[in-house]
């Protein structure tokens, strides 16, 4: 999940929740008191808490003496987005679920698109989750062993 933070009149942030550290994790976890399941759940359904925290957290990086009181943005300055991998696993998903169903799929990828922060994640997403799949190998049978002669 990706964090986009556009102060008014400013230069838009952005802040990777996939990347944290496990430290940085517990004081999102504290701050917020959520468990980080919670937060990333948080994150897919826009909630305010989650975004905030964990975008406060992230901007502590650069300014460690920042404090949550300090950073208070409009609720519309804080966006979520997901991330390359999200884009490729939710195209995957989407197919498998309504891909018979092309009015369906459309929606879906335009959904996704709307998600989605790089555009062209979305585009190759679709084409690999629309691809051909080779068939899986069939999984090795074991050689018999031949009884021994005694």
């Amino acid at each position: 999940m990706l964090i986009e933070y556009t102060p008014e009149g400013g230069e838009p942030q952005l802040f990777d929740a996939g990347r944290m550290r496990t430290s940085e994790v517990q004081i999102v976890e504290r701050t917020a008191d959520m468990s980080w399941n919670e937060v990333l759940d948080g994150l897919r359904y826009r909630d305010v808490t989650a975004m905030r925290t964990v975008a406060f957290v992230i901007q502590k990086r650069a300014d460690p003496s920042l404090r949550l009181s300090a950073f208070d943005p409009y609720a519309d300055e804080l966006r979520v987005y997901l991330d390359a991998k999200e884009v490729r696993t939710y195209a995957d998903e989407i197919f498998k679920e309504v891909g018979d169903d092309p009015e369906e799929l459309a929606k879906g990828w335009e959904e996704l698109r709307d998600a989605a922060y790089d555009k062209e994640d979305v585009e190759v997403a679709i084409r690999e989750a629309q691809a051909p799949k080779a068939p899986e190998p069939a999984p090795k049978r074991k050689a018999k062993a031949s009884p021994s002669a005694t």
